[in-house]
């Protein structure tokens, strides 16, 4: 009978390595060395209760589609300052991030639907898997940064610096690459048949 089954572990993703370590040290889980951690019981109350101290976002892992905390560019800055880089799974939708140097900065995940990323030293940033429609990259330098599927459909990356980067299996439907600088980057199964690549340079 499903109710003398034992209830399954929770386990919680955040925003940070940083913040998952210490949602797991107060809320008495594991923390896994990255950026979840493992509850022995799912107390909402107390969870958000530790989110709210720790300004983080969070979410249930295998969450289609997580509702997270938007997370504020002043916090993302003053995190970022201080040396943590990681901020997987963040919720940065329309975030104005542009002329920023955010070098080594890990978005993989992350939601930046419609964010302003023009012009911002990106250079090493992982941005594996992350949601990015209709972003503005242009102009921005991505070299050898990681956009293994990330989703940038309708993304404005004119005279961005790719040079080195991993674009493998990235969604580039109607991207605009006017200008940006291609070379070396991995382009392997990635569909270019709606992308504007005009002035783009490979070679």
């Amino acid at each position: 009978m499903n109710w003398l089954q034992p209830k399954p572990e929770t386990i919680l993703l955040c925003d940070s390595v940083a913040a998952a370590s210490e949602m797991a040290f107060m809320l008495d889980g594991e923390w896994d060395g990255c950026n979840s951690l493992i509850l022995p019981k799912c107390d909402k109350v107390a969870i958000e209760a530790a989110a709210s101290l720790l300004e983080t976002s969070w979410c249930y892992q295998n969450t289609c589609e997580p509702i997270l905390i938007r997370l504020a560019v002043d916090a993302l800055l003053r995190r970022y300052a201080v040396g943590d880089r990681y901020f997987i799974n963040a919720n940065l939708r329309c975030a104005q991030l542009s002329q920023l140097c955010l070098e080594n900065i890990d978005l993989s995940y992350a939601k930046l639907n419609l964010a302003d990323l023009g012009g911002t030293n990106l250079s090493k940033a992982n941005f594996t898997a992350a949601q990015m429609p209709a972003a503005n990259l242009s102009g921005s330098n991505l070299t050898r940064s990681q956009l293994v599927r990330a989703n940038l459909s309708g993304a404005n990356l004119s005279d961005a610096n790719l040079k080195g980067a991993d674009l493998s299996y990235a969604d580039l439907s109607n991207v605009c690459l006017i200008g940006a600088d291609l070379r070396g980057a991995n382009l392997s199964k990635v569909d270019l048949r709606k992308t504007c690549l005009d002035g783009a340079i490979f070679e």
